[in-house]
């Protein structure tokens, strides 16, 4: 026995030498021990998303029960460890990895969880006031939720990209409820804030991104339509709509990175170097989060593919801009 990694490890057994046990093992089989390697399993509706962004492989791709050798990088790009990946299902991995990494290893993944998972604390903060478990109403699921007394009707939601609640108060309990919701660590938030953060999140805004010129298709909202009634629907507004799903909208709504002064509401689009005009900017501002103009706008069909590069008038000048994918920040719905 040796000491390995903080184990003791069977060099050798009985009187049998490396090379006789190598050879058996080449001819025969042989059983190793290898208690001493780390097995984590990683649960979770973002478990392919998380080990993709701690490890360069392509595991959405992978198929159940398959593994992969894989390594775990540093910011810089530099090997933490070797690691073999087992996929069980999207939201389930098994993980193995080195036992003499096994401390710079877990500290590395509970770092990098507690980064993924971070995040606003309006549900825990929520929870501090309730029995109703908050983590079996995921994302776009509502429930009536016994909040200090009051029975509230709950819906999860997040119109700011982020995990979020809207809470219905009747009336003779509003300012009662608003003053116990509203206690430290929260912070009453005004429409403006409101804006900027649907912005970052690619969220419409009616009466600036939709209107009734606008048609669902134009505006990027085909999913809400079912599947049978793009077919089928005798719906309202039918003919036109079909239309556009199938010969394409006449135009399309892209998010843009704008360099310059911040691009508002009104903003012409053009086609670089040209006359060409291919739309208007419907929302625009300079991002607190990410530190950059973003806006969001319209532009011609065939000219919304990510990365196209157009310009934007601002105050009778033209700046460059670039179609720019959305959402602009990461959103962290809760889907459980």
């Amino acid at each position: 026995m040796v000491p390995f990694a903080g184990y003791s490890m069977p060099l050798a057994y009985a009187d049998a030498g490396q090379i006789a046990s190598h050879n058996h093992v080449r001819s025969k089989v042989g059983l190793f021990d290898v208690g001493h390697m780390v097995q984590s399993n990683f649960r979770g509706k973002t478990a392919t998303e998380f080990l993709e962004w701690v490890t360069p492989s392509s595991l959405s791709s992978l198929s159940p029960y398959s593994s992969t050798l894989s390594v775990i990088l540093n910011e810089r790009g530099g090997i933490i460890d070797d690691t073999v990946i087992t996929k069980h299902a999207a939201d389930a991995f098994y993980v193995v990895t080195n036992a003499g990494r096994r401390d710079r290893d877990l500290a590395w993944f509970k770092e990098k969880l507690e980064e993924w998972n971070a995040g606003p604390e309006a549900a825990s903060y929520l929870q501090t006031l309730t029995s109703y478990d908050l983590r079996g109403l995921t994302f776009g699921k509502s429930a009536f939720v016994p909040i200090e007394g009051f029975n509230l009707h709950v819906a999860r939601g997040g119109y700011t990209g982020e995990d979020g609640f809207e809470i219905s108060i009747p009336p003779s309990q509003t300012v009662e409820v608003a003053k116990l919701l509203s206690k430290a660590p929260v912070q009453l938030t005004g429409l403006g804030a409101r804006d900027s953060l649907r912005l970052e999140a690619g969220m419409c805004l009616y009466g600036n991104d939709l209107d009734e010129d606008t048609t669902p298709v134009e505006a990027g909202l085909s999913w809400v339509i079912g599947k049978e009634r793009k077919e089928s629907g005798t719906f309202i507004g039918a003919e036109g709509v079909r239309k556009h799903l199938k010969e394409g909208p006449p135009r399309r709504r892209v998010g843009l990175t704008v360099e310059g002064a911040p691009a508002r509401q009104h903003a012409k689009i053009y086609a670089p170097d040209t006359s060409d005009l291919l739309g208007a900017v419907t929302s625009g501002i300079p991002s607190p989060t990410l530190g950059k103009n973003i806006a969001m706008g319209y532009v011609k069909n065939g000219w919304h593919k990510k990365g196209t590069e157009v310009e934007v008038e601002v105050r009778n000048k033209r700046q460059k801009a670039v179609l720019t994918p959305m959402p602009f920040v990461k959103t962290n719905y809760w889907r459980g």
